[in-house]
């Protein structure tokens, strides 16, 4: 930078001036400063000795009293313990073993792995606790079931949730490509019905009481999300909101709620978890605010879809069509898409998003139609996959892997179809299934699945059938028996015909969930 020669005499000048200002300061202060830190040190001295006398002190009284220090860390224990245990994720181990088993059964000579038989020794005494199931009024739970409506109407996601207790119908359609004997576990079996399919398992449960004095656990038999789902597209909140509170109304006024504020309290709610939780941003108005409530704090839910950061939103698997009543149907399933014969390398079933992800999804879709000889497309937009299950069935059955990219939101109920199917799920997300389903899928991500960032897609950088084409027939082979040895953890049995002699997503989730409630009981009491 240039500097004129006025400038630099004008500069000068004021650095001298400058420095002659300081020394007179520090000569006016020198004497003041001195005094201050004569000051500073008898107060620091005078701070010091009080300092070591009151150590010396409680040194003294530990050692004089050491039972004191003992009992100091022992309340310090009990606190960490108690935040500890108060943020405890919710997790559902399958705690028995698997039995794999080559014997053969009434189904032909098995060559995998065989569901696990739920028959449980005489004398069964339910090692977590009984179950108390409130009798709710109906307005809560049956009168909100849609009973003129439609299967055959894929745009009213209510058809088909009251037909067989939230199976549906059963799936016809699927005689035309699957044996007569298989096909009848199969229904039409809406997406959002698992809170009839859970109402129903727990009032047949083995543990439920009739005496809520002797139960360790409560059952809220709420609908919401029917209660919700039907004015989700209607700009009226109070009317979204107002079955909601009536029933935390309703709840928090009993005897049992008040004594344990609802942490000993749980229900299933059969939409995503964001359909309940209304937004903070005044613009949104979006969902129920169900779970903003504080009085839901403590309760536990079932849910298709969880929240990151909620540790009271379990997880469990969405209900796909397959509803076997037997473990037999059960392994002959399973040894049906074991031995399928699958000549393409991957299936994509769906449609383009105008949002949620739209890039990611549109580019999978186009990157299937140009390799027809590799890839089964499936296009929702042109094929009723809502209310016909069976070109969506085919291409699952005929393909080594599925492209599960997110929907709407960040789960697909296609993950469940993909799997049951034994097809291997091909996953660009994290949330779509790793940070969700614990308990129901493998802990080992890479036993049972491939994932593809969905950055490398959206760039452009990489063509999934680049990547599905590396994996060796062995390598895939041992992917999809990992598949279907865990097709029991993702279904919901049907019991008609009495109790189910096999383990599914139900008895794992209710097992769970009693178990953690009477954990976190023994901690209360032991504090």
């Amino acid at each position: 930078m240039h500097v004129s020669s006025n400038q630099t005499s004008h500069t000068t000048s004021f650095r001298v001036c400058t420095s002659s200002s300081s020394s007179l300061k520090q000569e006016m202060f020198s004497s003041t400063d001195i005094n201050v830190e004569k000051k500073q040190s008898k107060h620091l001295n005078f701070f010091q000795r009080n300092l070591n006398l009151n150590l010396n002190s409680i040194q003294n009284f530990i050692s004089s009293h050491p039972l004191f220090l003992l009992l100091i860390a022992f309340f310090a224990v009990q606190l960490i313990i108690i935040a500890v245990t108060r943020n405890l994720p919710a997790c559902f181990p399958d705690r028995k073993a698997k039995i794999a088993t080559a014997t053969a059964d009434a189904a032909g000579d098995s060559n995998g792995f065989q569901a696990e038989s739920d028959a449980e020794p005489e004398g069964y005494k339910c090692p977590f606790g009984q179950v108390y199931v409130y009798d709710l009024p109906s307005a809560f739970n049956d009168d909100l079931l849609s009973s003129d409506c439609t299967d055959l109407d894929p745009y009213n996601w209510q058809c088909g949730i009251a037909g067989n207790h939230g199976f549906g119908r059963p799936a016809a359609e699927l005689v035309r490509i699957l044996p007569e004997n298989l096909a009848k576990s199969w229904y039409r079996t809406n997406q959002f019905s698992l809170e009839l399919i859970f109402h129903r398992r727990i009032l047949q449960h083995r543990c439920r009481t009739s005496e809520p004095e002797s139960a360790a656990a409560f059952y809220i038999p709420f609908y919401g999300g029917l209660a919700v789902g039907k004015y989700l597209w209607v700009d009226d909140i109070a009317k979204r909101d107002r079955l909601c509170n009536e029933m935390l109304d309703w709840v928090t006024s009993q005897k049992f709620w008040k004594r344990s504020n609802g942490s000993d309290h749980f229900l299933t709610l059969g939409r995503i978890t964001w359909d309940f939780r209304r937004l903070t941003d005044p613009k949104s108005k979006w969902g129920s605010s169900l779970l903003n409530s504080p009085a839901m704090r403590n309760v536990t839910r079932f849910i298709i879809e969880k929240a990151d950061d909620d540790d009271h939103d379990v997880a469990v698997p969405y209900p796909t069509g397959f509803h076997p009543s037997s473990r037999r149907d059960l392994n002959r399933w399973m040894d049906f898409v074991r031995g399928r014969d699958r000549n393409r390398l991957f299936t994509f079933a769906g449609a383009a998003r105008p949002t949620a992800q739209p890039a990611v999804r549109g580019i999978l879709l186009n990157q299937c139609r140009n390799e027809s000889e590799t890839c089964w497309l499936v296009d929702c937009a042109a094929v009723p996959c809502a209310s016909d299950a069976s070109e969506t069935m085919r291409a699952l059955l005929g393909s080594e892997f599925c492209l599960q990219p997110s929907g709407d939101s960040s789960t697909r109920k296609s993950v469940f179809d993909c799997m049951v199917a034994g097809s291997v799920p091909v996953f660009f997300w994290n949330k779509t299934a790793y940070d969700q389903y614990e308990g129901f899928l493998p802990g080992d991500a890479e036993s049972y699945s491939v994932y593809i960032d969905h950055e490398l897609v959206k760039s452009g950088s990489l063509r999934v059938k680049e990547v599905l084409m590396k994996y060796s027939k062995q390598e895939i082979r041992k992917k999809r028996e990992k598949v279907i040895e865990t097709i029991p953890r993702l279904i919901y049995g049907d019991f008609n015909e009495g109790m189910l002699d096999f383990r599914d997503a139900f008895d794992v989730a209710i097992e769970g969930i009693l178990e953690r409630i009477k954990e976190e009981k023994e901690w209360v009491g032991f504090l």
